[in-house]
Protein backbone atom coordinates (compact mmCIF):
# COMPACT_ATOMS: atom_id res chain seq x y z
CA UNK A 1 0.00 0.00 0.00
CA UNK A 2 1.14 3.40 -0.52
CA UNK A 3 -0.42 6.56 0.42
CA UNK A 4 0.30 10.46 -0.39
CA UNK A 5 -1.09 13.19 0.84
CA UNK A 6 -0.33 14.86 -2.63
CA UNK A 7 -3.45 13.15 -3.89
CA UNK A 8 -5.79 15.45 -1.83
CA UNK A 9 -6.73 19.22 -1.56
CA UNK A 10 -4.07 20.89 0.14
CA UNK A 11 -7.76 21.38 2.87
CA UNK A 12 -8.00 17.98 3.08
CA UNK A 13 -4.80 16.70 3.39
CA UNK A 14 -4.15 16.21 7.15
CA UNK A 15 -7.96 14.43 7.83
CA UNK A 16 -7.16 12.15 4.68
CA UNK A 17 -4.00 11.23 6.39
CA UNK A 18 -5.52 10.99 10.05
CA UNK A 19 -8.32 8.63 8.73
CA UNK A 20 -6.96 6.56 5.85
CA UNK A 21 -3.63 5.85 7.74
CA UNK A 22 -2.90 7.49 11.41
CA UNK A 23 -6.25 6.34 13.11
CA UNK A 24 -6.97 3.02 11.28
CA UNK A 25 -3.55 1.78 10.40
CA UNK A 26 -0.88 2.88 12.58
CA UNK A 27 -3.42 3.65 15.76
CA UNK A 28 -1.74 7.10 16.33
CA UNK A 29 -2.70 10.62 17.14
CA UNK A 30 -1.56 13.26 14.61
CA UNK A 31 -0.58 16.88 14.88
CA UNK A 32 1.31 18.91 12.51
CA UNK A 33 4.08 20.88 14.23
CA UNK A 34 5.31 24.39 13.81
CA UNK A 35 2.03 25.36 12.15
CA UNK A 36 3.04 23.62 8.97
CA UNK A 37 0.61 22.02 6.59
CA UNK A 38 0.54 18.08 6.98
CA UNK A 39 2.53 16.36 4.08
CA UNK A 40 3.19 12.81 4.16
CA UNK A 41 4.57 10.16 1.51
CA UNK A 42 4.04 6.48 3.22
CA UNK A 43 4.44 2.80 1.57
CA UNK A 44 3.25 -0.07 3.17
CA UNK A 45 4.17 -3.73 2.89
CA UNK A 46 3.53 -6.35 5.21
CA UNK A 47 4.80 -10.13 5.33
CA UNK A 48 4.31 -12.85 8.36
CA UNK A 49 5.00 -11.18 11.40
CA UNK A 50 6.39 -7.85 9.90
CA UNK A 51 5.28 -4.82 9.18
CA UNK A 52 7.20 -2.38 7.50
CA UNK A 53 6.90 1.16 6.67
CA UNK A 54 9.08 3.67 4.95
CA UNK A 55 8.39 7.36 4.50
CA UNK A 56 8.36 11.54 4.35
CA UNK A 57 6.71 13.40 6.72
CA UNK A 58 6.61 16.71 7.49
CA UNK A 59 7.20 17.86 11.21
CA UNK A 60 4.77 16.16 13.03
CA UNK A 61 3.55 14.79 16.58
CA UNK A 62 2.29 11.16 16.57
CA UNK A 63 0.56 9.53 20.10
CA UNK A 64 0.07 6.06 20.39
CA UNK A 65 -3.86 5.82 21.05
CA UNK A 66 -3.36 3.15 23.62
CA UNK A 67 -6.69 2.56 24.09
CA UNK A 68 -7.42 1.28 20.37
CA UNK A 69 -4.18 -0.42 20.34
CA UNK A 70 -4.80 -4.30 19.56
CA UNK A 71 -1.68 -5.79 19.73
CA UNK A 72 1.58 -6.45 21.76
CA UNK A 73 4.00 -5.94 19.02
CA UNK A 74 7.28 -4.12 19.35
CA UNK A 75 8.08 -0.85 16.57
CA UNK A 76 11.60 0.01 15.47
CA UNK A 77 11.96 3.27 14.87
CA UNK A 78 14.30 4.66 12.90
CA UNK A 79 15.05 7.95 11.67
CA UNK A 80 16.85 7.76 8.00
CA UNK A 81 17.34 11.34 7.73
CA UNK A 82 16.77 14.68 10.08
CA UNK A 83 15.85 14.01 13.95
CA UNK A 84 13.22 12.84 16.04
CA UNK A 85 12.29 12.26 19.83
CA UNK A 86 10.91 8.98 21.16
CA UNK A 87 9.08 8.28 24.43
CA UNK A 88 8.34 5.29 26.02
CA UNK A 89 6.56 5.34 29.33
CA UNK A 90 9.25 7.50 31.77
CA UNK A 91 12.23 7.22 29.04
CA UNK A 92 13.00 9.67 26.21
CA UNK A 93 15.40 9.44 23.64
CA UNK A 94 16.47 11.63 20.99
CA UNK A 95 17.36 10.02 17.61
CA UNK A 96 19.69 11.42 13.91
CA UNK A 97 20.34 10.49 10.74
CA UNK A 98 20.71 7.01 11.31
CA UNK A 99 19.74 5.96 14.42
CA UNK A 100 17.12 3.94 15.81
CA UNK A 101 15.13 3.01 19.04
CA UNK A 102 12.85 -0.07 20.04
CA UNK A 103 9.40 0.72 21.08
CA UNK A 104 6.53 -1.54 22.38
CA UNK A 105 2.84 -1.41 22.07
CA UNK A 106 0.57 -2.57 24.83
CA UNK A 107 3.41 -1.33 27.89
CA UNK A 108 2.04 0.71 30.36
CA UNK A 109 2.49 4.67 30.12
CA UNK A 110 2.39 6.95 27.07
CA UNK A 111 4.44 6.32 24.04
CA UNK A 112 4.90 9.25 21.42
CA UNK A 113 7.64 10.18 18.79
CA UNK A 114 7.97 14.01 17.37
CA UNK A 115 9.63 15.36 14.08
CA UNK A 116 11.16 18.69 14.31
CA UNK A 117 12.22 18.68 11.06
CA UNK A 118 10.88 16.92 7.68
CA UNK A 119 12.66 13.57 7.85
CA UNK A 120 12.67 10.33 6.25
CA UNK A 121 11.87 6.99 8.39
CA UNK A 122 11.54 3.49 8.43
CA UNK A 123 9.09 1.49 10.97
CA UNK A 124 9.26 -1.68 11.78
CA UNK A 125 6.22 -3.51 13.07
CA UNK A 126 7.48 -6.80 14.96
CA UNK A 127 5.86 -10.06 16.38
CA UNK A 128 6.57 -9.78 20.02
CA UNK A 129 6.77 -14.32 20.11
CA UNK A 130 9.28 -13.64 17.44
CA UNK A 131 11.58 -11.33 19.44
CA UNK A 132 11.37 -10.96 23.13
CA UNK A 133 12.57 -14.76 23.29
CA UNK A 134 15.71 -13.17 21.81
CA UNK A 135 16.57 -10.71 23.51
CA UNK A 136 18.19 -10.33 26.62
CA UNK A 137 16.32 -7.77 28.49
CA UNK A 138 13.44 -5.79 26.27
CA UNK A 139 12.26 -3.77 29.18
CA UNK A 140 15.74 -1.97 29.45
CA UNK A 141 16.37 -1.68 25.47
CA UNK A 142 12.78 0.19 25.07
CA UNK A 143 12.91 3.79 23.85
CA UNK A 144 17.35 3.31 24.17
CA UNK A 145 19.24 5.12 20.79
CA UNK A 146 21.08 2.50 18.94
CA UNK A 147 23.72 3.97 17.12
CA UNK A 148 23.95 4.63 13.28
CA UNK A 149 27.34 2.58 13.39
CA UNK A 150 26.07 -0.65 15.01
CA UNK A 151 26.70 -3.32 12.18
CA UNK A 152 23.69 -5.67 12.67
CA UNK A 153 21.75 -1.99 12.85
CA UNK A 154 23.78 -1.03 9.41
CA UNK A 155 23.35 -4.58 8.00
CA UNK A 156 19.27 -4.46 8.57
CA UNK A 157 18.80 -1.40 6.79
CA UNK A 158 20.83 -2.13 3.91
CA UNK A 159 18.55 -5.51 4.22
CA UNK A 160 15.04 -3.20 4.25
CA UNK A 161 16.49 -0.80 1.74
CA UNK A 162 16.55 -3.80 -1.11
CA UNK A 163 13.39 -5.15 -0.06
CA UNK A 164 11.72 -1.65 -0.14
CA UNK A 165 13.06 -0.70 -3.49
CA UNK A 166 12.90 -4.27 -5.39
CA UNK A 167 8.59 -4.34 -3.87
CA UNK A 168 9.26 -8.11 -5.17
CA UNK A 169 6.67 -10.46 -4.52
CA UNK A 170 6.86 -12.90 -1.72
CA UNK A 171 6.10 -16.29 -1.85
CA UNK A 172 4.35 -17.31 1.64
CA UNK A 173 7.95 -19.42 2.75
CA UNK A 174 9.98 -16.92 1.31
CA UNK A 175 7.89 -14.23 3.07
CA UNK A 176 8.13 -16.09 6.39
CA UNK A 177 11.92 -16.46 5.78
CA UNK A 178 12.54 -12.62 5.65
CA UNK A 179 10.94 -11.44 8.55
CA UNK A 180 12.73 -14.01 10.52
CA UNK A 181 16.02 -12.94 9.18
CA UNK A 182 14.89 -9.13 10.04
CA UNK A 183 13.61 -9.89 13.56
CA UNK A 184 17.21 -11.91 13.97
CA UNK A 185 18.89 -8.26 12.99
CA UNK A 186 16.64 -6.64 15.30
CA UNK A 187 17.58 -8.73 18.57
CA UNK A 188 21.27 -8.22 17.64
CA UNK A 189 21.19 -4.84 17.03
CA UNK A 190 19.16 -4.26 20.29
CA UNK A 191 20.68 -6.65 22.13
CA UNK A 192 20.52 -10.67 21.69
CA UNK A 193 20.89 -13.12 24.82
CA UNK A 194 23.09 -15.56 24.01
CA UNK A 195 21.18 -18.54 22.63
CA UNK A 196 19.40 -15.20 20.60
CA UNK A 197 22.89 -14.62 19.00
CA UNK A 198 23.57 -17.86 17.88
CA UNK A 199 20.29 -18.17 16.34
CA UNK A 200 20.61 -15.05 14.35
CA UNK A 201 23.84 -15.94 12.66
CA UNK A 202 21.34 -17.13 10.35
CA UNK A 203 19.69 -13.80 9.47
CA UNK A 204 23.12 -12.29 9.23
CA UNK A 205 24.10 -14.65 6.76
CA UNK A 206 20.70 -14.32 4.59
CA UNK A 207 21.03 -10.27 4.82
CA UNK A 208 24.71 -10.29 3.80
CA UNK A 209 23.59 -12.76 0.91
CA UNK A 210 21.14 -10.68 -0.21
CA UNK A 211 23.27 -7.28 -0.09
CA UNK A 212 25.93 -9.02 -2.06
CA UNK A 213 23.43 -10.46 -4.38
CA UNK A 214 22.35 -6.51 -4.48
CA UNK A 215 25.94 -5.56 -5.40
CA UNK A 216 26.87 -7.98 -8.18
CA UNK A 217 23.39 -6.69 -10.03
CA UNK A 218 24.16 -3.23 -9.43
CA UNK A 219 27.33 -3.45 -10.99
CA UNK A 220 27.54 -6.05 -13.46
CA UNK A 221 28.30 -4.31 -16.48
CA UNK A 222 31.67 -3.37 -14.33
CA UNK A 223 34.22 -6.19 -16.16
CA UNK A 224 36.56 -5.71 -12.65
CA UNK A 225 33.69 -6.71 -10.88
CA UNK A 226 34.95 -9.43 -8.56
CA UNK A 227 34.75 -11.36 -5.23
CA UNK A 228 37.64 -9.12 -3.32
CA UNK A 229 35.70 -5.80 -4.92
CA UNK A 230 32.73 -6.75 -3.48
CA UNK A 231 34.02 -8.20 -0.30
CA UNK A 232 35.82 -4.60 0.21
CA UNK A 233 32.89 -2.96 -0.39
CA UNK A 234 30.91 -5.16 2.63
CA UNK A 235 34.20 -5.03 5.11
CA UNK A 236 33.79 -9.06 5.02
CA UNK A 237 36.81 -11.18 2.86
CA UNK A 238 36.22 -12.74 0.19
CA UNK A 239 36.15 -16.43 1.96
CA UNK A 240 33.38 -15.12 3.84
CA UNK A 241 31.33 -14.23 0.69
CA UNK A 242 33.01 -17.69 -1.02
CA UNK A 243 31.06 -19.14 1.74
CA UNK A 244 27.70 -17.57 2.13
CA UNK A 245 27.50 -19.14 -1.83
CA UNK A 246 28.11 -22.23 -1.02
CA UNK A 247 25.75 -22.51 1.46
CA UNK A 248 23.15 -21.20 -1.23
CA UNK A 249 24.65 -23.86 -3.21
CA UNK A 250 26.20 -21.85 -6.03
CA UNK A 251 29.52 -19.78 -6.58
CA UNK A 252 30.34 -16.10 -6.97
CA UNK A 253 31.66 -16.57 -10.21
CA UNK A 254 28.20 -18.49 -11.25
CA UNK A 255 26.09 -16.27 -9.80
CA UNK A 256 27.31 -13.33 -11.53
CA UNK A 257 27.74 -15.23 -14.78
CA UNK A 258 24.33 -16.38 -14.78
CA UNK A 259 23.23 -13.25 -14.22
CA UNK A 260 25.19 -11.27 -17.04
CA UNK A 261 24.47 -13.91 -19.87
CA UNK A 262 20.44 -13.65 -18.74
CA UNK A 263 20.65 -10.07 -19.32
CA UNK A 264 22.62 -10.14 -22.56
CA UNK A 265 20.06 -12.70 -24.01
CA UNK A 266 16.92 -10.72 -22.87
CA UNK A 267 18.73 -7.50 -24.89
CA UNK A 268 19.26 -9.76 -27.77
CA UNK A 269 15.15 -10.42 -27.55
CA UNK A 270 14.36 -7.35 -27.31
CA UNK A 271 13.91 -4.99 -30.44
CA UNK A 272 14.44 -1.81 -28.84
CA UNK A 273 18.55 -3.06 -29.21
CA UNK A 274 18.45 -3.96 -32.57
CA UNK A 275 20.88 -1.31 -33.29
CA UNK A 276 23.05 -2.60 -30.91
CA UNK A 277 25.92 -4.94 -32.31
CA UNK A 278 26.35 -8.27 -30.26
CA UNK A 279 29.58 -7.23 -28.99
CA UNK A 280 28.53 -4.34 -27.58
CA UNK A 281 25.62 -6.15 -26.09
CA UNK A 282 28.40 -8.16 -24.50
CA UNK A 283 30.35 -5.68 -23.04
CA UNK A 284 27.25 -3.54 -21.82
CA UNK A 285 26.61 -6.66 -20.19
CA UNK A 286 29.96 -6.88 -18.27
CA UNK A 287 31.98 -9.42 -20.90
CA UNK A 288 35.58 -7.88 -21.69
CA UNK A 289 36.09 -11.18 -23.91
CA UNK A 290 33.94 -11.34 -26.53
CA UNK A 291 34.92 -15.09 -28.09
CA UNK A 292 34.45 -16.32 -24.53
CA UNK A 293 31.12 -14.44 -24.46
CA UNK A 294 29.90 -16.18 -27.37
CA UNK A 295 31.32 -19.74 -26.37
CA UNK A 296 29.71 -19.37 -22.50
CA UNK A 297 26.30 -18.12 -24.43
CA UNK A 298 26.06 -21.09 -26.62
CA UNK A 299 27.13 -23.33 -23.71
CA UNK A 300 24.21 -22.31 -21.56
CA UNK A 301 21.63 -21.68 -24.28
CA UNK A 302 22.47 -24.30 -26.36
CA UNK A 303 22.35 -21.39 -29.20
CA UNK A 304 24.77 -18.41 -30.47
CA UNK A 305 24.04 -14.81 -30.05
CA UNK A 306 24.00 -14.53 -33.45
CA UNK A 307 20.89 -17.31 -33.87
CA UNK A 308 18.63 -15.09 -30.75
CA UNK A 309 19.71 -11.94 -33.00
CA UNK A 310 18.64 -13.24 -36.20
CA UNK A 311 15.03 -14.55 -34.52
CA UNK A 312 14.25 -11.31 -33.36
CA UNK A 313 14.67 -9.75 -36.50
CA UNK A 314 12.71 -12.33 -38.56
CA UNK A 315 9.77 -11.51 -35.75
CA UNK A 316 10.58 -8.23 -36.83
Amino acid sequence: MDFSTDAFPERDRQEAFCESVARSLLKLDVSPLHDLPLAATMSFRALPGLGLSTGRLSPIHCRHLSAQTDNDDFVLVVSWTGGCSVLQGNQETELHNGQATLTANGVRGEVWSASSTASDYLNLRLSRSLLEPRLSDFSTALARPIGADTPALRLLLGYCRILNDEKARFTAELGSAVATHIHDLVALAVGASRDGTEIARRGVAAARLHAVKADIRAHLADPKLSVAVVAARHRVTPRYIHRLFELDGTTFSEFALTLRLTHADGMLRDARFLDRTISTIAFDCGFSDLSYFNRTFKRFYNATPSDIRRTVRWTE
